[in-house]
């Protein structure tokens, strides 16, 4: 009798601690390192997002930043190193992918089980005194005096880097490029007169254009930009119609977890991410701030980004501005 009982009370606890182990992600807070600076496009999904998914996981999610090294490389590896348990994200943009080749670390960005927020387009603007009120009179100001037009962009080898030099090859101009760990400083530095331009994404700038301290000269798409005041911005494609042949670049902004993660630590991110994107408070944001939301994980996500990651690092070596040859590293070329 005696052994009965004992034989099932056995059976019972690993019956529940087998339940309990599927069920047990997550017990504790997660920390989603974001690799950019506090302020900017990455920073702002991220906060915004974890506050929703937070309310599904029933815990907390902690949003802190480490900026530095190259296209985020130091914020990557430092989550990279944990354990693949759930408890630490990382939170990325596309303009990520391009670490490898500038020499930021050695992974390919398979490395990332990802999850695709949503993107804005990039615009050019300038502070709201500059003398320039058109994309032509920056051009023509920097044919006049080649090198001394100084442009801020978020990070070496981003989208916004590549935007500039693209935009530098077919105006034929020459501008110094000063990468920033983020958005934010750089567009400060716009501000401030420490560069002459910036290029970052209409959701980063348009508080700053609301609030008269950018003056947006042009959208790096092909399709002009009206904002929410009726405001409306030219696409840079009217004056530079061959833009259009390898632009514009895509953004992606989102977060990933380590890809060695559990299946249902990714199960149980996708479920919280897909109603967090449902949410009134994401689709409301999104829409005040000039975010398009895309909703996209898993493996249609890791296939944006591979593609973006080829894109990017492929466009970088045609511009003569990676450290890195993408074959080295075993980039396949785009498609």
């Amino acid at each position: 009798m005696l052994r009965t009982l004992f034989i099932s009370l056995l059976f019972f606890l690993f019956i529940s601690d087998k339940a309990d182990a599927q069920q047990a992600y997550p017990k504790r807070p997660i920390t989603t390192t974001v690799v950019w600076s506090a302020g900017g496009g990455t920073d702002a999904v991220n906060r915004v997002v974890m506050a929703e998914m937070s309310k599904e996981l029933g815990v907390r999610i902690n949003v802190t930043n480490r900026a530095g090294g190259v296209s985020g490389s130091i914020g990557m590896s430092s989550t990279l190193r944990k354990r693949p348990d759930g408890y630490n994200l990382v939170g990325l943009a596309s303009s990520n992918v391009s670490a490898a080749v500038n020499g930021g670390w050695k992974e390919k960005f398979e490395v990332w089980y990802p999850f695709i927020v949503g993107s804005s387009p990039d615009v050019l603007s300038v502070k709201a005194d500059s003398p320039y009120h058109s994309l032509a009179e920056l051009v023509a100001a920097a044919k006049k005096s080649p090198g001394s037009l100084r442009a801020g962009a978020g990070g070496l080898g981003s989208n916004h880097h590549l935007h500039l030099l693209e935009l530098s090859k077919i105006a034929d101009i020459d501008v110094s490029f000063i990468p920033y760990s983020g958005s934010a400083p750089s567009q400060t530095a716009a501000i401030t007169g420490e560069v002459d331009l910036v290029i970052t994404s209409m959701a980063e700038q348009a508080q700053l254009i609301r609030g008269n301290k950018l003056r947006p000269l042009a959208m790096l798409h092909p399709e002009a930009f009206e904002m929410l005041d009726g405001m409306k911005v030219p696409s840079a494609f009217i004056d530079f119609p061959e833009l259009s042949k390898n632009l514009p670049i895509s953004q992606a902004i989102g977060f990933a977890v380590n890809d060695k993660a559990s299946p249902v630590v990714k199960r149980q991110l996708a479920d919280a991410f897909k109603k967090a994107m449902d949410s009134s408070e994401v689709k409301d944001w999104a829409r005040l701030n000039y975010y398009q939301l895309a909703g996209m994980y898993g493996e249609p996500a890791q296939q944006e980004f591979s593609r973006l990651e080829s894109l990017f690092a492929w466009s970088l070596e045609a511009l003569n501005a990676n450290k890195v040859s993408p074959e080295s590293l075993n980039i396949p070329r785009p498609n």
